[in-house]
């Protein structure tokens, strides 16, 4: 009979509704992941805030622990991984359903057994059986998880931005001076207001993800990165002319030598318009002569507003969000389409969850999803399709990728009804 490759160990699955007496394994748990991302022991504080965020989340974790440890061997798991049910914007306006997956850790010493895989393989199986359509995560490393299904579907831009002039920008850029205000509001206290924001801005960005537990306690000033409440954090938040918020940008100054540096932690609004009222804003404040944001969009209206495009730069771009298709019908029949078509597509899957062969026929934006046996157009894996789904890539990109096999005489078309809606942004990591 086979050996299981796992006897020395205990896998299991928490519950965060338990408390860290009741069950000290979650404690154990979350040092697992610190250690896992080389951060030190995390103090006691940090366990509560993090519960509270799994508990809002309501997040399963899964992990693995030696069973018969040494004296001084850690009890820390040595396996971990979680997950969670959000929000993401397909374009137009269409939300659905997003398994996300975070805090995959394995431990230096127990490299190379498998554990990633066990732990993943059995969180998309339990995904799908509950009839989650699609699954999301943002990485560390980039060579991990395209054997899993995953395709990187968004962009990550870091931007840096001149503001030593003021960020002077073109006419018309900003709107009257009637169209709203901006005012400086406590974190915590307006906190409500800026969940309306964030509803709004899910609602107009294609590739947006709702926000999760952990955004609650950065944004709150609840705990600072280094422990304690955040005492720099600063909340500023555009109200249009009836009072209503339609914008809010969270942001630390960072005091240097001769200048000061504003970063940028999050900027959402309901227009674009809003978006840029918002950075005239941060260009008027005192002593400060430059601004950094790391999860900026990549088509960024602040890009051709300001009059010098070189005050604008970028500072990183690489990948983002990455999805996984478990149900192909219910993703394809939920995402918006850029014109009317018919074709086969046929999605190789190792694991299973999405492989088979369907006529999608697209017409008016929407479309209907059939299975059939008739020859394919367009063959492609599920990490391809997941890659596809946000209409961040260009198909025809794809094939010369070789990474996408369809015919000359299909290309044009089905390429064409891929592109639903405008590229794909995503401000959160998660």
């Amino acid at each position: 009979m086979p050996t299981d490759p796992y006897d020395d160990l205990h896998l299991d699955t928490l519950h965060v509704a338990a408390t860290p007496d009741d069950d000290p394994r979650l404690a154990q748990w979350l040092q697992g992941v610190a250690r896992g991302f080389h951060e030190g022991v995390l103090p006691d504080d940090r366990l509560t805030s993090w519960l509270v965020e799994a508990r809002e989340d309501g997040q399963r974790l899964r992990g693995a622990w030696v069973r018969a440890r040494v004296p001084g061997e850690s009890p820390y798991a040595v396996a971990t991984l979680c997950s969670w049910t959000g929000r993401v914007n397909l374009g137009a306006g269409r939300l659905l359903p997003l398994h996300m997956v975070s805090d995959v850790t394995v431990a230096a010493t127990h490299r190379r057994r498998g554990l990633t895989r066990r732990l993943l393989t059995q969180d998309l199986a339990d995904a799908a059986a509950r009839g989650l359509p699609l699954a999301g995560l943002t990485v560390s490393e980039g060579t991990i998880y395209g054997r899993f299904g995953f395709g990187p579907a968004t962009r990550r831009r870091a931007l840096e931005v001149d503001l030593s002039d003021g960020l002077p920008m073109h006419p018309g850029a900003l709107g009257s001076a009637d169209t709203g205000r901006v005012v400086l509001v406590d974190p915590g206290e307006g906190w409500p207001a800026v969940q309306r924001v964030h509803g709004a801005h899910l609602a107009r960005t294609r590739g947006e993800v709702g926000r999760h537990g952990a955004y609650t306690t950065r944004l709150t000033g609840r705990r600072a990165p280094g422990g304690g409440p955040d005492r720099s954090l600063r909340l500023a938040l555009h109200l249009r002319s009836d009072g209503e918020p339609d914008g809010a940008v969270h942001y630390r100054v960072h005091a240097q030598e001769r200048t000061h540096e504003v970063e940028v932690l999050a900027l959402e609004a309901a227009d674009p318009r809003t978006t840029l009222r918002l950075w005239a804003f941060l260009a008027g404040l005192d002593l400060v002569t430059r601004a950094r944001q790391d999860r900026a969009p990549v088509d960024n209206p602040l890009d051709h507003a300001v009059l010098d495009p070189r005050a604008v730069r970028t500072t990183r771009l690489d990948d983002g969000t990455w999805l996984r298709v478990l149900d192909p019908p219910a993703v394809l029949a939920a995402r918006p389409w850029g014109a009317d078509a018919s074709f086969v597509l046929d999605v190789a899957d190792d694991l299973g969850h999405a492989a088979g062969r369907w006529r999608v026929a697209t017409r008016d934006g929407a479309a209907e999803v059939a299975t059939t046996d008739d020859e394919p157009d367009l063959r492609l894996p599920v990490d391809v399709l997941g890659s596809l789904v946000l209409g961040g890539t260009d198909l025809r990109t794809l094939r010369a990728a070789g990474r996408a096999d369809v015919g000359d005489a299909a290309l044009e078309r089905v390429a064409r009804a891929f592109d639903g809606g405008p590229v794909p942004t995503c401000s959160l990591g998660w």
